[in-house]
């Protein structure tokens, strides 16, 4: 895809979710560690109600740790696969206290190093609790980028740096929230609403020989 489609399409996107923001609640770049790491397999609000409850106590490392894992585990059963988040949070908040004076490191390399903590977690702290240029790579921005060809890639890292190949630094962090909600709201996983796609005259996937027949319908559909 040409940089001038890559331009249209993001200037698309930019006025369709003029709101699009992290939909994870967070008063801290600690408070956001932890929704992200919880955030895998589960939904955003399913996290935002858990956490809720979970930082009116614990909000900081050093509370965190106050806990056990089976203690932890129970109060964040809700979001999935529980024993093993209980078990990262845990080691992560005691790195942190003892690494990084209490506090989250604000670079991808030192994130990173921390247990449980991969690239797109990384990449959602630096960018919205830092104000870091980055792009974190979820399904849905491995998904839309795929589909709309912004940046091929059968890996999220493959995608990730794609994406920053093919869109200014500047934007990084906003074209992450835009792929996201219109990855939620039409470019769905299993039924896309190419229907009501507004970038889908410049989408590689609606385009597609295969994809005709569907274009053809709903060309139909509005005559």
């Amino acid at each position: 895809m040409n940089k001038q489609d890559v331009d249209t399409i993001l200037k698309i996107l930019s006025e369709t979710y003029p709101e699009a923001k992290c939909a994870l609640n967070f008063n801290s770049p600690y408070e956001l560690l932890v929704s992200t790491m919880l955030s895998a397999q589960c939904t955003d609000v399913r996290v935002n109600k858990v956490t809720s409850e979970l930082y009116k106590e614990f909000n900081t490392p050093e509370k965190m740790v106050s806990l056990t894992e089976e203690e932890l585990g129970e109060k964040i059963k809700s979001c999935g696969f529980f024993r093993n988040k209980s078990k990262h949070i845990l080691e992560t908040s005691r790195e942190i206290m003892e690494n990084y004076q209490g506090h989250v490191p604000d670079n991808m390399k030192e994130l990173i190093k921390l247990p449980g903590v991969g690239r797109k977690t990384a990449d959602v702290v630096l960018s919205n609790a830092f104000g870091i240029p980055a792009i974190a790579v979820d399904t849905h921005v491995f998904r839309v980028s795929n589909r709309l060809g912004i940046a091929r890639g059968s890996t999220p890292h493959k995608v990730e740096m794609e994406l920053m190949k093919n869109i200014p630094r500047d934007m990084w962090s906003d074209s992450h929230h835009y792929l996201i909600w219109h990855g939620r709201r039409i470019c769905k996983s299993r039924k896309p609403d190419c229907e009501h796609c507004p970038v889908a005259p410049y989408c590689e996937y609606f385009n597609h020989p295969e994809e005709q027949e569907k274009k053809a319908e709903i060309k139909d559909k509005k005559a």
